[in-house]
């Protein structure tokens, strides 16, 4: 069954507290993973810009090139997390019909947790 987009228009109103419409599990579970993306992604592109020099372009070629950066500098764990995230989310994003799990969910959100345990400030 293909995703109601409308669905986010109520998510977005009981985010803000201004919904008391229930909200799906489906539109729940796909904010969710796009948000998990962009938190190890931003995190990784921070990091990199502060302790490796890395020159963000702040647009979207930086999705690429910081995998790319973390791979050319033998970080290819992060990298591939990054990737499988990136991938994750454009389904989440893009999608009409994906198969979304709390499996898919917990795996997603390890291997974030993965990305910024990694690259923590010491």
């Amino acid at each position: 069954m293909s995703f109601d987009w409308r669905e986010y228009i109520d998510l977005a109103e009981a985010l803000m507290g201004r919904n008391s419409k229930p909200i799906t599990i489906e539109a729940a579970f796909r904010c969710s993973m796009s948000r998990i993306y962009y938190a190890a992604f931003c995190h990784a592109r921070n990091y990199a810009q502060k302790k490796q020099s890395f020159a963000a372009r702040c647009n979207a070629s930086d999705h690429a090139r910081i995998r790319e950066h973390f791979r050319s500098s033998g970080m290819t764990r992060i990298a591939g997390n990054l990737d499988r995230l990136r991938q994750w989310r454009n389904a989440c994003d893009y999608e009409d019909s994906i198969e979304i799990s709390e499996r898919s969910y917990d795996a997603m959100m390890a291997q974030a947790k993965y990305v910024l345990e990694a690259l923590r400030d010491k």
